[in-house]
């Protein structure tokens, strides 16, 4: 597994951009840069305001409970 620390910029950028998607599960993330979903979470709250990490996890975690697979 990668580390968050040895991501470059660029890539934190497009895991960010990824996982504030919609459409891209963290099987996507995980498989492009190896990261998990705890990892991502863990980038996402370090990287986003704490207003926009709180709006984040409440959309996944809704979008989750009305799909089968999803983040």
């Amino acid at each position: 597994m990668a580390k968050q620390d040895e991501l470059d910029a660029a890539d934190i950028s497009a895991v960010v951009q990824m996982a504030l998607s919609d459409h891209v599960p963290f099987a996507t993330i995980r498989l492009e840069y190896g990261l998990s979903e705890k990892q991502v979470q863990a980038l996402m709250r370090k990287t986003l305001k704490a207003g926009s990490y709180k709006a984040w996890r409440k959309r996944v975690h809704a979008f989750g409970t009305r799909r089968e697979v999803y983040k």
